[in-house]
């Protein structure tokens, strides 16, 4: 059994209690977890009543009863099945919600249906008292019509995004309800353009499984007649507070706000405002939130009747030149971003994490290794993962979900054209754009919106990017914008942002095509570098043929992990040299996991092996934001070479040394020797820790406790599931070894309710 996360501070972001009412079981029977190409070490952990906890920490509700468990499941033959539901039917299967139906952890691991149903049964507990009975679903992908006892009680566009539907006029109050969802998801269907991600249904390379269906938490909640419905609530640094409480009725009631420190559980401001109408107050004496010190102050909400909890940090993001560079500001002082480009796909639920303890392990591990932020890569995760990275201190750069690449991917047997939306379609991007940012911006971490990801979907003919941008900063101007990632930049946003795999060049006088030439007039940052790979045994594979074909399309496959380490350690030392050198102000690396047929993440996709030298990477990021600290300091002084100037259009100096230079810290060399408990992808040695998460306390930074293995089952049988071949290891595809049994354990959770380590991306910190 792996050990329970500590969530102590996550428990407190509502002031009232939100326990969850329990549900009546539902029927289990028929359901089963499908064996999935790949295992997680969560995998069979997930059980029957998957994600217990409320869904939406930054608007919760006292009562409240998860609808989440096993539900039935059935295909639809077309779209005009929604006007034919199966009520008071039995359908075919059995599914778990929350999932996506293309996973083992639904049960169903079928193909894209293109229409589904969806059903399950509640009653309302006797212990909600108030008038109102609201049903809530986390996401849907990608169009869902909701009924309740027969009657049609709402439909939603768009698979990312949460939606609320008042449900009580409906309900049998003394009876078994009944609520069927038809589900219709047009992935990759002609002359669908809509905002979709890496999903498709033909796989391949950085190209993914889809999800449909039922992809995040339902529950049922009770609320007075009039109720709180939508809440923003901004702090900043010197604690002014921005605040507008919307409500279900046209009221001009009052509403009060009460702030209270977390360690203490003290209220130390008080506000009343106006329901409805933006309103200001100052908190006193605040500790302001930043990727070194996440302090997170609870929140109580009252109108009338309705009390609802929340929480908020105190932060101000902002941008500025200091020494002549426009640089990204947190609390007015220039934070060096650095993270990694997160896909948020899991090989056993797709979309949908095992469960949360799986889902923080992934930003855990990005903590430990000293990274300060992560690129959410066009998906939108559950609010449970925003929080966590609320608490954990990890600033998070969102995309909006891409509409279809721009280049024409062939397959064997169709080929998805260039498609760009039409009038409609855009209009249909820019709503879902304002859906993201409303629903997304009460969280602390998020530090800048990416629009466009390297042009996908974006029109070329006139630049819509300007208008969107303007849109972003109307409903949130607390943060920064990067307007066009990549490519096909024209001017707007706040970034200068450049994509260069093979080396960085970030805010640098060198770029390549497609990217565009740094623009001193915004930030420079490398949006997207690194991604090289190291290939693994068969074990650690997404086995699908199709995608193990692919892994040869990666940048560059390193063959062994001390390789990999002095490739990532190369990179990373080159991105140094831009940031003390040039204009770099942040740098993403891809990726975090290894994700289908791609091998070039920190943790492979089953996340049972970590490839970083943990104590090398530590140090190789601490020296980036400790050269970027150096650049804030008027009187520092910067390298020169012959007679070369910075920010200089003359090429990079010849003579420039290819070893390290003499300015950078002592003990940057890398040992050419990776640790002991790292798995070789060159030989098996039975001592080892294949899992590679095992280091020493003298590695691991306090308060981090050593990612040391625990024992997890590996799945019963190594058989793989009907429709998937696995393929005989080789050369081409795989390391033609056995995997010991101690390779399926996972790391011991990292307590992170404790302050995070000193030294890890803010200014006034770095060492």
């Amino acid at each position: 059994m792996h050990q329970s996360l500590a969530f102590t501070t996550l428990a407190l972001v509502s002031a009232a209690s939100t326990l969850n009412v329990p549900r009546q079981s539902s029927n289990s029977s028929g359901y089963s977890v499908k064996t999935p190409p790949l295992t997680t070490p969560w995998t069979y952990t997930a059980g029957t009543d998957p994600w217990p906890e409320y869904p939406r920490p930054q608007l919760s509700r006292s009562q409240w009863q998860s609808l989440n468990g096993i539900w039935t499941y059935q295909n639809a033959s077309s779209l005009d099945s929604v006007n034919s539901p199966p009520f008071s039917q039995t359908l075919g299967n059995s599914v778990l919600i929350p999932s996506c139906i293309e996973s083992g952890l639904s049960g169903i691991q079928g193909t894209n249906a293109l229409y589904s149903w969806f059903a399950t049964t509640f009653d309302v507990p006797s212990s909600f008292t108030n008038d109102r009975i609201l049903l809530n679903f986390g996401a849907v992908d990608y169009e869902a019509t909701v009924f309740v006892n027969g009657q049609n009680a709402t439909f939603h566009r768009g698979g990312y995004f949460a939606f609320t539907v008042d449900i009580t006029d409906y309900l049998h109050v003394n009876d078994t309800n009944e609520l069927l969802v038809f589900v219709h998801d047009p992935t990759d269907s002609d002359s669908y353009v809509f905002p979709i991600g890496k999903q498709t249904l033909h796989p391949s390379h950085i190209f993914y499984t889809p999800c449909s269906g039922i992809w995040q938490s339902v529950w049922i909640e009770s609320a007075p007649s009039n109720y709180i419905t939508d809440l923003y609530i901004a702090g900043t640094a010197d604690g002014q507070v921005n605040a507008t409480v919307s409500s279900s009725g046209n009221s001009t009631s009052q509403v009060k706000i009460e702030i209270v420190d977390r360690n203490s559980s003290t209220s130390i401001a008080t506000h009343t405002g106006t329901v409805n109408t933006p309103f200001t107050f100052s908190v006193p004496s605040v500790s302001p939130w930043s990727p070194d010190s996440p302090t997170l102050y609870n929140i109580t909400v009252s109108l009338g009747d309705d009390e609802v909890g929340s929480y908020t940090g105190f932060r101000t993001v902002s941008r500025g030149i200091i020494n002549g560079i426009q640089r990204p500001l947190l609390n007015g002082e220039f934070i060096f971003p650095f993270g990694t480009l997160d896909q948020g796909f899991w090989p056993d639920g797709i979309y949908t994490p095992p469960n949360r303890e799986a889902m923080v392990y992934d930003l855990q591990t990005l903590k430990k290794l000293g990274f300060n932020m992560l690129r959410k890569h066009i998906k939108v995760e559950t609010a449970l993962f925003y929080q966590a990275c609320d608490e954990l201190g990890l600033l998070v750069f969102q995309d909006m979900p891409a509409l279809r690449p721009l280049q024409t991917e062939t397959f064997d047997n169709c080929s998805v054209a260039t498609i760009l939306p039409d009038d409609d379609q855009q209009a249909e991007f820019a709503r879902q754009l304002d859906l993201l940012i409303v629903q997304q911006r009460p969280f602390t971490s998020i530090f800048s919106w990416i629009v466009y990801n390297e042009g996908w979907g974006q029109i070329t003919s006139y630049y819509p990017e300007f208008g969107l941008t303007d849109r972003v900063k109307q409903l949130d101007p607390t943060r920064l914008v990067d307007s066009t990632t990549g490519w096909y930049d024209h001017g707007a946003g706040d970034y200068s942002d450049n994509h260069h795999y093979a080396n960085p060049q970030c805010g640098s006088p060198f770029y390549s095509i497609q990217s565009t030439p740094y623009d001193p007039t915004r930030i420079g940052i490398q949006g997207e570098f690194g991604g090289i790979g190291n290939n693994v045994s068969i074990e650690h594979l997404w086995s699908v043929q199709a995608a193990i074909d692919t892994i040869n399309q990666t940048y560059e496959i390193d063959t062994t992990l001390e390789a990999w380490n002095y490739r990532g350690h190369r990179l990373l030392g080159e991105l140094l040299d831009q940031v003390a050198i040039w204009s770099c102000s942040g740098g993403i690396w891809t990726q975090t996991t290894d994700v289908e047929g791609e091998v070039n993440g920190l943790m492979t996709y089953d996340r049972r092996i970590l490839r970083p030298d943990v104590a090398q990477w530590q140090s190789d990021i601490s020296h980036l934001y400790s050269a970027a600290t150096s650049r804030t300091n008027a009187s520092t002084a910067l390298p020169s070479f012959s007679g070369y100037s910075v920010l200089s259009p003359t090429p990079y100096p010849s003579e420039y040394p290819e070893s390290t230079p003499s300015w950078s810290p002592n003990g940057f060399e890398y040992s050419a020797t990776p640790p002991a408990p790292f798995m070789s992808t060159t030989s098996e040695t039975s001592g080892a820790s294949p899992s590679a998460y095992s280091t020493s306390s003298s590695t691991s930074p306090s308060p981090y406790s050593s990612l040391t293995a625990s024992t997890a089952s590996p799945p019963a049988s190594a058989t793989s599931p009907n429709g998937y071949s696995t393929p005989a290891a080789s050369a081409s595809n795989a390391s033609a070894r056995t995997t010991s049994a101690n390779e399926y354990s996972t790391p011991t959770a990292i307590d992170y309710s404790a302050s995070p380590p000193s030294g890890y991306g803010y200014h006034s910190t770095w060492a």
